[in-house]
């Protein structure tokens, strides 16, 4: 029996021992050591507020602040005992910092730890058709779930719970006149999360951008880390100064939700700055709210440079030789475009880099056939 007369009090009738009974609950975060669980909820109560949680059965009330001061990454199933890992939910300080790049690293690291990885994005915009094999149609689906499904085979999740709701043009105004029920919205959230959970040993969510969107359609990531019960790990842009402060107002926000925030990873730092930044970054997190620093990843300039495996997805096709060479990448300085004669490209060819690419339409056989002789030339 758990009372909170205040709203930042609680206090725990002793002898009184409730369990988990199903995953949503499982997911709470109790900050006292094996005595406060969870009798069953009703679903249409079962979401988080901005203050407070509510448990409507005997008037129950439980402060937000219950949740928000809980450091146990691992907790009990009290009916089966085992271990279950609580999910983990990956946000950024703005778009394009890495968040998929990190997302997928932690995909391919728990992995290797856990026989079932779940992966759910829970609101996502950038959307493409799948087959879901449980509904047995097309849906649409976030474009990011297609590519950590596909490159690590979690085919124990069906497409169905993994991408439950999806922003398209048109939705946000649909959703302010009323067209969309926030309530609808949460609970398939909360429904896919259910399953996802139930299958996998332990769940990774990606987020959409910082922490704030989604705001707008009251399913910002910070809230619905808070109603999924995960823990927060932010991925900010290179930097010192500029990245703690981007933290920072991310920080705040999750701790409005009672969202923990379990580590940070800085992406794309200047090789000159790595151990500088490194350091000191790892200094001020943990002097000023007490968070490690997960990662630190390098800047490395040719990453965003196509290689020949990305040519290959491009242009829909194979190598038909230098296969060993697949991941070569090529900066814009390193590729021609092929649109002269026959004569000055080989005029080229002779004074270019041997590391340069060619692109050549497929009907010049003129070209492809030079370039073949000048290689038998060059042996």
């Amino acid at each position: 029996r758990i009372c909170a007369e205040q709203p930042n009090s609680c206090t725990i009738g002793v002898g009184h021992i409730m369990r988990f009974t199903s995953p949503l609950h499982q997911r709470l975060n109790p900050t006292l050591v094996n005595a406060v669980c969870w009798s069953k909820m009703n679903p249409a109560h079962r979401h988080m507020s901005s203050h407070s949680i509510k448990y409507f059965g005997k008037g129950t009330v439980i402060s937000r602040a219950l949740f928000s001061t809980a450091t146990a990454d691992w907790k009990n199933d009290v009916e089966g005992g085992t271990r279950i890992q609580r999910p983990i939910y990956v946000a950024a300080t703005k778009q394009h910092v890495g968040k998929t790049s990190c997302s997928l690293a932690l995909v391919s690291g728990l992995k290797k730890r856990f026989r079932k990885v779940g992966f759910i994005k829970p609101v996502g915009q950038q959307h493409v058709t799948v087959k879901s094999d449980s509904l047995s149609e097309t849906i649409r689906v976030d474009k990011d779930v297609t590519l950590v499904r596909e490159h690590f085979n979690l085919h124990h999740v069906d497409y169905e719970y993994m991408s439950p709701v999806i922003i398209p043009k048109g939705y946000t105004k649909d959703y302010v006149d009323g067209k969309i029920p926030h309530t609808t919205q949460m609970e398939d959230i909360g429904r896919a999360f259910d399953h996802v959970s139930e299958v996998s040993d332990v769940v990774l969510c990606e987020g959409t951008g910082h922490c704030a969107v989604g705001s707008i359609v009251g399913s910002n990531n910070a809230k619905v880390a808070a109603m999924i019960g995960a823990d927060m790990i932010l991925v900010a842009g290179g930097g010192l100064g500029s990245a703690f402060d981007e933290l920072e107002l991310n920080r705040v926000l999750c701790q409005h939700y009672g969202v923990r925030l379990a580590g940070v990873v800085v992406n794309r730092v200047r090789p000159d700055k790595y151990d500088q930044t490194k350091h000191y970054l790892s200094k001020a997190l943990m002097q000023s709210w007490g968070v490690p620093l997960l990662g630190c990843v390098p800047d490395r300039t040719f990453l965003g440079c196509p290689a020949l495996a990305d040519l290959e997805k491009l242009f829909k096709t194979k190598l038909i030789s230098g296969s060993e060479r697949r991941m070569q990448h090529y900066t814009v300085n390193d590729m021609n475009l092929v649109t002269t004669s026959l004569k000055v490209f080989l005029e080229n060819l002779r004074v270019k880099p041997s590391n340069t690419l060619y692109v050549s339409h497929v009907t010049r056989n003129d070209i492809i056939i030079g370039f073949l002789a000048e290689y038998q030339r060059r042996k």
